[in-house]
């Protein structure tokens, strides 16, 4: 089954409100908002990072861009980078690369979420690839993903 169809298997399951949205492809965060006419700040893209030997999601605005300096000291980690699409792309069966939703759970991954994402009401993100979105609350987004929250996330 294809990660939208999974993801919104979960979502009914969970007992949570939520609207899908097809869009014209998009590859970049900005890209996804503008086509979505929602504002960045309001759309949660999924970065994966190279903690130690670990990968972690982290999710922020599409607005901002992770701050290495501060997620270094999120995770407890010497060394965090950005993971190569090479390095992921297995992890995330059923996603196109870039088109990752950021439900590390659902992935067996740790998920880290930038605390700017709180001022949220809603949030929108991509649902497995480059056409297909979702919005949900932020309260039942973290309700059902359990993430830590941070600060870790730099700019507009």
């Amino acid at each position: 089954m294809a990660i939208l169809g999974r993801l919104e298997d979960f979502l009914r399951d969970s007992g949570v409100s939520f609207e899908s949205v097809t869009h014209p492809e998009a590859f970049t965060a900005q890209e996804v908002a503008a086509a979505m006419h929602v504002k960045g700040k309001d759309l949660a893209k999924a970065v994966i990072v190279k903690a130690g030997d670990r990968f972690v999601m982290t999710v922020l605005p599409a607005s901002r861009r992770v701050d290495f300096t501060m997620l270094k000291a999120v995770l407890g980690e010497k060394e965090v980078r950005l993971a190569t699409e090479d390095e992921f792309k297995d992890l995330f069966e059923g996603c196109e690369p870039g088109g990752e939703p950021p439900f590390g759970n659902i992935f067996g991954m740790e998920t880290v979420v930038d605390e700017s994402l709180a001022e949220d009401e809603r949030i929108f993100f991509n649902a497995g690839n480059h056409r297909d979105a979702v919005s949900m609350g932020y309260g039942d987004y973290v309700r059902l993903v359990r993430p830590r929250i941070a600060g870790f996330a730099a700019g507009g």
